[in-house]
């Protein structure tokens, strides 16, 4: 890993599409500027809606480029040859009719690398609070690390962060950043967000960029905010609790290695096609 200076973009995306890519453009360019040769933008930056207006907006997959949503993007890395920007998660049209909520991996006008989200927020939080996400978004089937010049960047999406087999795998094939585009909810990132994002970085031992949505969607839609970015060690180097921000850090490579050689549980970890488990019924 080469040092790196990144930053995860917080917005507050609604229903307007073209009011909201325009939002996560600016925002960008704005973090390109200031020196950041990674950025992330959250999950949702081009339109928060259900998955039948979010179709309105998703590409095609054998054309990303040709939507709005992702061009825009792509055109805001062609200035800056030498960044990497993840977008977020983007709808892309999936075979059976639903969408995919896709992280895309963009430099210097096009698209490298796609990621679709493999664990969808299903989930009763009580309250009267209940989300399906399966209803309309279709699930991926892999996981996908990019090995860039600057580091090897593992792809997730925001309710991913609960999974560490998922973090696990990408450690596994030479992760050594991790990105985290979301949009949590108010009651579960209250509880969760801070914590889930501190304990990949430590037990993955990289950095992580974790970059959300804040404040009210519309339609009763509100998302948590807080983006962070983390250390190997789970320090946190730069945060933004509320409103849009740019949330820029420094990553040294220093810190990686000193996180890993300290703590060696990588090197100790019993794989899980060789561990057994004995079950002992005292009942």
């Amino acid at each position: 890993m080469l040092p790196l200076v990144a930053a995860a973009i917080q917005m507050r995306a609604d229903g307007d599409p073209a009011r909201s890519l325009a939002r996560a453009v600016e925002l960008c360019a704005a973090a390109l500027q200031d020196g950041a040769r990674l950025v992330v933008l959250p999950e949702n930056y081009a339109g928060v809606g259900p998955a039948q207006a979010r179709r309105g907006w998703a590409f095609a997959t054998d054309d990303p480029c040709a939507t709005p949503a992702v061009a825009a993007i792509a055109e805001a890395t062609r200035a800056w040859p030498d960044a990497i920007v993840v977008a977020g998660g983007t709808p892309e049209l999936a075979p059976d009719g639903r969408v995919f909520n896709t992280a895309l991996v963009l430099a210097a006008g096009r698209v490298l690398a796609r990621y679709r989200k493999l664990h969808l927020f299903d989930a009763d939080l009580g309250g009267g609070i209940s989300h399906r996400e399966s209803d309309g978004t279709a699930p991926g089937d892999r996981a996908v690390l990019v090995r860039t010049p600057a580091a090897a960047i593992g792809l997730s999406i925001c309710y991913d962060v609960r999974f560490p087999e998922l973090y696990r795998a990408l450690v596994d094939v030479g992760a050594e950043l991790l990105v985290v585009p979301a949009a949590f909810t108010v009651p579960t990132g209250r509880a969760h967000w801070e914590i889930l994002v501190r304990a990949r970085a430590i037990e993955s031992q990289c950095f992580v960029v974790a970059a959300a949505q804040h404040g009210e969607h519309g339609d009763g839609r509100a998302s948590w905010g807080h983006s962070l970015v983390v250390d190997p060690w789970g320090r946190v180097l730069a945060s933004v609790a509320d409103g849009d921000a740019i949330v820029r850090a420094e990553l040294d490579p220093a810190a990686l290695v000193q996180a890993r050689a300290a703590v060696p549980s990588l090197r100790h970890r019993v794989p899980l096609e060789r561990l057994t488990v004995q079950v002992v019924d005292v009942g």
